[in-house]
């Protein structure tokens, strides 16, 4: 079977060894190395938010495909935010706590024929969560297409596919939303950063509770807006005086524009070259590198701003 990640990463690369805005500086790599030598990190799941976990897995696996096609763009001033009875949320947990409210009221996760209606309720907050229709449509999308395709079972569908070549290869067929390309000197770029976070988490999720063996080794990285932060804010990823000044200014760079592309591609090569001198898988290190920006302080540079539904 082709191996897809490959793709990703030489097209990734191909951008990085082209960059105009972008160095990526390996003496910084090294120390970060050595800073994470000893690090373990849980899977972002693992902490069961809101009972998430506690369902069946079946259930839990159809959450997921859900959930990982709209798990993007919540950045906007001010930021969407949900009040709950632990206090205030927003971003990736808050969308989980809305949907798995949703899946309480409605008694499934069949969204064919939610309302607009049903769907807005569900996100209410201190203001309306960016791209929301564009949320609503894909759930619709998503839903139909595992009753009419799938014999309405996500889980029975996939469930022999315990590789990440496999599970990704089904995903990016059957649902066209997790299609993630940028054109960069007339050349494909591909990323499908959602795709290849869904596929991890559905065979980390499914290796804990059921416990199986799967792979998810080929996985290359997540292009989002949070880890090329922490990238640059380690010095690993250093930005030229035009980039670094629209970031700054928390200029919003357009979808498949250069400074975007480059972003994105050059944090992938930064993964990849960290798991070149290490023995930890891509994944593990784009979740540590996750995991520092979520302790970031208040004079870290901001993250870049493109409003998409690709991350």
């Amino acid at each position: 079977m082709k191996n897809p990640f490959e793709q990703i990463l030489e097209t990734c690369e191909y951008v990085s060894n082209n960059a105009k805005h972008i160095t990526i500086d390996d003496q910084k790599i090294d120390q970060f190395i050595e800073k994470i030598k000893n690090k373990k990190i849980e899977h972002w799941l693992s902490s069961n938010p809101y009972g998430m976990l506690d369902l069946k897995i079946e259930e839990i696996v159809h959450f997921l495909i859900i959930f990982g096609s709209i798990d993007y763009s919540f950045w906007g001033e001010p930021k969407w935010t949900i009040e709950t009875k632990e206090g205030p949320i927003d971003g990736a947990f808050a969308q989980i706590y809305a949907l798995i409210n949703l899946r309480n009221q409605k008694g499934h996760l069949d969204f064919e024929k939610i309302t607009y209606e049903e769907f807005q309720k569900a996100y209410q907050g201190n203001t309306e969560i960016p791209l929301l229709k564009e949320r609503y449509q894909t759930v619709k999308e998503i839903s139909q297409i595992i009753n009419k395709k799938m014999n309405r079972n996500f889980y029975e569908h996939i469930k022999d596919a315990t590789t990440d070549i496999e599970l990704f290869q089904i995903i990016t067929t059957y649902f066209p939303s997790f299609e993630d390309k940028r054109t960069y000197n007339n050349k494909t770029i591909y990323f499908y950063k959602l795709a290849q976070l869904v596929t991890s988490d559905i065979l980390q999720i499914r290796e804990q509770k059921e416990h199986i063996k799967t792979d998810y080794s080929n996985i290359v990285g997540c292009a989002d807006y949070k880890i090329p932060q922490v990238l640059r804010e380690l010095g690993i990823l250093i930005y030229d005086e035009e980039l670094a000044h629209l970031v700054d200014q928390k200029q919003e760079l357009k979808e498949n524009s250069i400074c975007e592309t480059e972003i994105r591609a050059c944090m992938i090569t930064a993964i990849n070259r960290i798991k070149q001198k290490t023995n930890r898988a891509a994944i593990e290190i784009n979740d540590l590198v996750w995991s520092f920006g979520q302790h970031k302080t208040k004079d870290w540079k901001p993250y870049h701003r493109t409003r998409t539904t690709s991350y």
